[in-house]
């Protein structure tokens, strides 16, 4: 569950200066229920370790960058396509005090830059690049950068995303030198099981191994692996 605060809530111990105007009801009764991004903020808690140089997708209001922040040593670059809730991500960024995340709107893909059709909806967590997943309040054109050269200019070793559908593309084409973590959010209501295969065999193809120590549902980690054999665990 959540605590009010003088500055509005605080979830997954993060200080949350929004009110139920900047949300849709849906989300706001997510985040006063406490199950907002909750799987989410357990796993990546576990994730991170110090030094590491995170590029996360889909920022949403910042609640999970803010969790990861908190990881000492850490640097973060995170992007949404979505002016509204990087504006959200930012002030709860300096409610917070943090001071190692860049935040910027646009969006990162693999190839040349584009320019593509981003479909802005009430539930934020439902806007996206496809037009067919339900109405929407406004659409923009915003234009592409290159992943790959994001990737290595900022010596990124870590990659989450939760892009409502966009990864199933995006891990097809992309080239993951120089990543040794992903942490992702699958949307099989959106490209069904076969989507979920497809993106499995993307990481495969990349050198990556499902982590089932570090998934729960559909928040699941890819970690490259030796091979070698792991301690026991029973949890």
């Amino acid at each position: 569950m959540n605590t009010a605060t003088d500055i509005g809530m605080i979830i997954h111990g993060i200080r949350l200066p929004i009110t139920s105007e900047d949300v849709s009801p849906i989300i706001w009764q997510a985040l006063e229920s406490g199950k907002y991004e909750a799987k989410e903020a357990r796993q990546v808690r576990k994730l991170l370790h110090t030094g590491d140089r995170v590029l996360e997708l889909g920022a949403g209001i910042g609640v999970i960058t803010a969790v990861m922040a908190q990881t000492p040593g850490v640097t973060i670059w995170s992007f949404d396509a979505n002016p509204h809730t990087i504006e959200l991500a930012e002030r709860v960024a300096a409610a917070n005090e943090i001071d190692n995340v860049t935040f910027r709107q646009g969006l990162l893909m693999s190839g040349a830059p584009e320019t593509h059709s981003f479909y802005v909806r009430r539930d934020f967590w439902m806007s996206s690049m496809i037009e067919s997943q339900g109405p929407y309040e406004d659409v923009i054109d915003i234009g592409s950068q290159n992943l790959e050269a994001f990737i290595a200019e900022h010596e990124v070793n870590v990659l989450v995303m939760d892009i409502e559908g966009a990864e199933r593309d995006l891990l097809a084409a992309a080239d993951l030198d120089g990543i040794d973590r992903v942490f992702m959010e699958l949307h099989d209501h959106l490209y069904g099981l076969a989507g979920v295969r497809d993106i499995f065999a993307s990481m495969n193809g990349h050198g990556f191994s499902y982590d089932p120590r570090n998934s729960s549902g559909p928040c699941v980690m890819f970690t490259r692996d030796d091979g070698t054999p792991r301690t026991y665990c029973e949890e």
